[in-house]
């Protein structure tokens, strides 16, 4: 059946391979399921209800993605759109949480629709291939200043903007060792060692008193205080058009981002640099947005962290059902997946980090119109902290360069619809 399903051999994997990867991806991105919660109870929400509709939201569009798409990737309220929603919408708009909700939804079935209509498609399908090789790198550039900050290797600093951190703190220091532990067990090739190493720095800071094991099971709680709680109505206001716009906009270029970095990474392009069956990847998140809202969460999208279950060997759909499965276990056993520190899941952040960024290798340096916009975008996304907005910026500067340089002619129409998006979006909402 599964082989049915997920064409298993096809891609050159197996049921183990597959498992692992899916707990390796859970793992990496299990943090949501708290982190989330945390942030949108800013806006008054049930923190618990929040809790359950983030598992239930990130269940139902991973594997979603896992039976129509067949694809590794997993799905989880963003983070980013969580605080945009929370500290931008709500609290700096004055907007209630309910209509911040039904604004998401409306997003979603915009969503549908450009997805429907093929237009998403052939906006993912217009991006210049040295822009697709970057976002591959970028993604891992991302990953790895999630990873490092998570480490505690670097921090914030007023002066320099980021600074080292304390590599005296024992937490690092174990970080520091599931890195090696990860790349040693990799050269050795021996399966699983990403979730090796993350479940033996775990198992360590429990040993070491750093982390409390915090039990097994518990029920889950009630999603009655945010169950359809949106408000649609409200969110129709004219007034809230470019929060709709800034939730479709951040989202569709957030899920592009990670769906062209992971699935290059993974080897599932075609020899186009196309993605196939990105019809049906693009409905899996479109359809998730709106079933996040009438749970109550902010908008859902994939998670570049998918590219740990992927370096883990993960290549099919049955690596998402895996992952679906264990948020919908989390259900039940919240204080376990909670034991896992965010230092432990660090070390194989950077190593897929360490992966991802080889895509920089295949650019075509001599032509510096596309080794310039493709650099741009791959340093974008961890400096500014968005995939969105790294390739936001590669767009601007691959059509400005190429204008100025007199290759106006490599510009096809699509891209320069994406430039022009992006310069409306930066000029009108920041």
């Amino acid at each position: 059946m599964l082989e049915a399903l997920f064409k298993l051999k096809e891609h050159g994997t197996s049921v183990k391979t597959e498992v692992i990867a899916g707990f390796t991806t859970f793992l990496t991105m299990a943090y949501i399921i708290f982190v989330n919660p945390a942030i949108l109870a800013e806006t008054g929400m049930d923190f618990n209800a929040v809790f359950v509709a983030t598992c239930l939201a990130a269940a139902f569009g991973t594997a979603v993605m896992a039976l129509l798409a067949n694809y590794p990737i997993a799905l989880a309220p963003g983070m980013g759109l969580n605080a945009y929603f929370t500290f931008a919408v709500v609290k700096g708009m004055g907007v209630p949480w309910q209509t911040a909700l039904g604004a998401v939804f409306i997003s979603g079935v915009i969503f549908v629709l450009v997805s429907s209509f093929k237009l998403r498609e052939v906006l993912v399908n217009a991006i210049p291939h040295s822009l697709k090789l970057a976002i591959s790198a970028g993604v891992g550039l991302f990953l790895a200043i999630i990873g490092l900050k998570s480490a505690g290797l670097i921090t914030a600093s007023p002066v320099t903007m980021v600074q080292l951190g304390d590599i005296h703190a024992p937490s690092t220091l174990l970080a520091v060792l599931g890195f090696f532990l990860i790349v040693a067990l990799e050269y050795r090739k021996v399966k699983g060692a990403i979730i090796i190493g993350v479940l033996g720095v775990t198992l360590l800071s429990i040993l070491f008193g750093l982390t409390e094991f915090k039990g097994v099971f518990s029920p889950p709680p009630s999603i009655a205080p945010t169950f359809m709680q949106m408000d649609i109505k409200s969110a129709m206001n004219a007034g809230l058009i470019g929060v709709v716009f800034i939730f479709f906009f951040v989202d569709l270029f957030d899920t592009t981002g990670t769906l062209v970095g992971v699935s290059h990474r993974s080897g599932l392009l075609d020899k186009d640099g196309k993605l196939p069956r990105l019809k049906k990847a693009l409905f899996a998140d479109s359809s998730a947005i709106m079933v996040g809202a009438a749970l109550g969460t902010s908008s859902v999208t994939a998670y570049v962290e998918s590219a740990a279950g992927v370096a883990a060997g993960g290549r099919t759909g049955l690596t998402s059902l895996v992952v679906a499965v264990l948020f919908l276990a989390a259900l039940f056993v919240a204080p376990l997946a909670g034991t896992v520190p965010a230092y432990a899941t660090a070390p194989a952040l950077c190593y897929v980090a360490v992966l991802m960024t080889r895509g920089l290798a295949e650019i075509d340096w001599d032509d510096i119109t596309e080794a310039a916009p493709a650099v741009i975008t791959a340093v974008g996304m961890p400096f500014t902290y968005s995939i969105a907005d790294g390739i936001a910026f590669g767009f601007i500067s691959y059509a400005a360069i190429k204008v100025l340089a007199g290759r106006y002619k490599d510009l096809s129409p699509a891209v320069l619809i994406i430039t022009a998006l992006w310069l409306v979006k930066f000029a009108a909402f920041g």
